[in-house]
């Protein structure tokens, strides 16, 4: 089950990347991005292009499952809140001996 977690998460920063770098090249009203790089954008997708739309659709869709992924994998692993259950602050010893509450 980690390493489904761990693919989930390298998925994710993955997804995030190229999600940050197709919406920078994507051609807005100002230009963006992708006219101060010389038009890269145009070159990559061509102009009028529907498909850069496409693709931008289906890697948000790869970030927003992965990203619903993970948060689910977390929560079933049943990690520890650093709250205790009345509200108080749980504090790592300091001096190696078992850990308590404030």
């Amino acid at each position: 089950m980690e390493i489904f977690t761990t693919l989930l998460y390298i998925v994710f920063v993955l997804a995030a990347i190229v999600l940050v770098v197709v919406v920078l090249l994507q051609e807005g009203k100002g230009g963006g991005l992708g006219g101060a790089l010389g038009g890269g954008g145009e070159a990559a997708f061509g102009v009028g292009s529907s498909g850069i739309n496409r693709f931008t659709g289906w890697v948000a869709v790869v970030f927003l499952v992965s990203a619903l992924g993970i948060h689910i994998l977390n929560n079933r692993q049943g990690t520890q809140s650093v709250v205790g259950d009345d509200g108080s602050v749980i504090t790592a010893p300091v001096d190696g001996s078992e850990g308590g509450e404030q």
